[in-house]
């Protein structure tokens, strides 16, 4: 069984110092033993819990599904629909959010494409930020979340 402190941890993980502390304080990783001086001491299924808890944030699961996902995987005999479930719905914001970068990517392309390279008075990108109707399309529905 291997034994990490907190640091070693982290330099395993890429996780933060901080970050290990409030993931244990909110429970999503369990509580360390500590040496005889206090110190955390972490061992491979702490390493394994926190990878799991990274690869998530890096996929952009918030800590609630993440908390979900947790429970779920503690029960292995368990139907994977409520995991598929919360997959999907993570797919389903993602692609939102890309459809919302879409519409501002193509906005922001008009804007540039418009500009006349004229003066301040007369500049397109100025005149179109301080106007919302002189975008093309409505780019700030999909942004919203």
């Amino acid at each position: 069984m291997s034994d990490y402190s907190i640091g070693a941890l982290s330099r395993q993980t890429g996780v933060k110092v901080p970050t290990i502390r409030y993931y244990e304080s909110i429970g999503m990783l369990d509580a360390p033993d500590r040496s005889p001086g206090g110190q955390r001491r972490y061992d491979a299924q702490h390493l394994e819990q926190l990878r799991f808890i990274r690869h998530g944030r890096d996929l952009g699961f918030g800590l609630d599904d993440l908390r979900a996902l947790q429970g779920l995987s503690r029960q292995p005999d368990r139907s994977c629909d409520a995991a598929d479930r919360i997959a999907r719905q993570q797919l389903a914001d993602v692609e939102r959010r890309l459809a919302g970068l879409r519409a501002v990517r193509k906005e922001l392309k008009r804007m540039v494409a418009q500009c006349s390279h004229g003066v301040m008075d007369e500049c397109h990108v100025i005149q179109t930020l301080s106007d919302h109707g002189l975008c093309d399309g409505d780019h700030a529905a999909h942004n919203k979340g």
